[in-house]
């Protein structure tokens, strides 16, 4: 039987596709559309492994020369030569394209091809948009501009918040772009996160992401040292791996904090689920996220969280409700957050039900799909 449409799935971190991507190919492909994946190369992973879980699901895994923090010109058109040759090969019906880059050079090389849907999800601003550095002023001025023409080329762009959509729209990025629509994130699939009980003995909070001063790492290292001069048997658990991203944490400044005892580093894991079903209480201090999708898998694993009030972070949870919310870069505010719920393991019980509710209403990745897959004509 001839598939119904061909679909390419445009990546911009090899490492994550599949966990960020995978239910989505998998939905496709049980529609009877032939999907291909365009990924880079995987840093921290066996590019085998990756290739051989998307075939598992149905569909081609194609890698990608895209550099995602390089700045190197020859390297960027390399990216973009790599998508038009693809899309001349594989004549998609429809793109679907997440993350800055393959935002910037997949979406009109899509347009070129006469890919008839062209869906860019923008799934956060990162560095570009949270540094205050003059470099990061630079960039913020050319991501500005590669927005602007790159989503004039698509046919639907969804936000996974209403903040990045604004800012976008404010700095004259959205002016040519189709009507944008809002998303809940990457959305999280309930039966592989199902709910798990509270672990036994003191609590253990636990922090999954990549290593980034943006991302709050530090913060949650000095929370963890705080608290644990008061409550020496609680555990802080954090998860994730050192990032080419200019915010990256250091080596030698992790080792120093597992040494001290504030940190235990669990390094990078493929699978977060035994990690979040061990935790008492989930912990993303970000300065800013699209949706953060280990949020998502918490809430779903039952686990009230807490997470800052920042863009894209307090779209998850509900200050008093699935969690606290904390101002960004307040590791005394996170310090303080710890020792309420940790001192209440009846108010933590209480909250992670109603993570587990939320992430049923509000987060189920079906409904992402469904709304990723309308975009795509699918």
């Amino acid at each position: 039987m001839n598939p119904k449409a061909t679909i390419a799935i445009v990546n911009g971190i090899g490492d994550t596709v599949v966990a960020f991507r995978g239910a989505l190919v998998r939905d496709l492909v049980a529609r009877g559309h032939a999907v291909t994946v365009s990924t880079p190369t995987p840093l921290e992973v066996d590019p085998k492994s990756v290739a051989r879980a998307i075939e598992d699901l149905g569909a081609r895994c194609v890698f990608s020369p895209l550099d995602r923090t390089g700045l190197n010109p020859m390297s960027e058109r390399r990216a973009r030569a790599h998508y038009d040759a693809l899309f001349r090969e594989i004549r998609p019906d429809a793109v679907f394209v997440s993350n800055p880059k393959p935002i910037f050079y997949a979406i009109p090389a899509a347009r070129a091809a006469g890919a008839a849907r062209r869906v860019a999800m923008v799934t956060g601003l990162g560095y570009a948009f949270t540094g205050s550095s003059f470099k990061a002023r630079v960039l913020r001025a050319v991501a500005t501009r590669l927005y602007r023409g790159a989503l004039s080329d698509a046919t639907a762009v969804l936000f996974q918040n209403q903040d990045d959509r604004d800012e976008l729209a404010r700095r004259g990025a959205l002016m040519r772009a189709p009507s944008p629509k809002i998303v809940a994130g990457s959305g999280v699939d309930l039966d592989r996160f199902a709910a798990a009980p509270m672990p036994d003995g003191p609590p253990v909070f636990l922090m999954v992401a990549r290593l980034l001063g943006d991302k709050g790492v530090r913060e949650f290292a000095e929370a963890a040292r705080i608290v644990r001069a008061e409550r020496p048997s609680w555990r802080f658990r954090l998860a994730g791996w050192i990032d080419a991203n200019p915010a990256a944490i250091g080596r030698e400044e992790l080792d120093a904090w597992v040494r001290s005892g504030a940190v235990e580093y669990a390094g990078r894991l493929d699978d977060v689920r035994g990690e979040v079903a061990g935790a008492s209480v989930f912990v993303l201090p970000s300065y800013r996220e699209g949706t953060p999708k280990s949020v998502l898998e918490a809430l779903a694993t039952a686990r009230p969280v807490i997470t800052t009030d920042a863009i894209g972070c307090r779209e998850t949870v509900r200050d008093g409700v699935e969690g606290l919310l904390v101002p960004p870069r307040d590791a005394s505010a996170l310090a303080r957050a710890c020792l309420r719920l940790g001192d209440d393991a009846a108010l933590r019980a209480e909250m992670g039900a109603r993570a587990r509710q939320r992430a049923v209403e509000k987060f189920d990745v079906r409904l992402v799909n469904a709304a990723i897959m309308e975009a795509l004509g699918a």
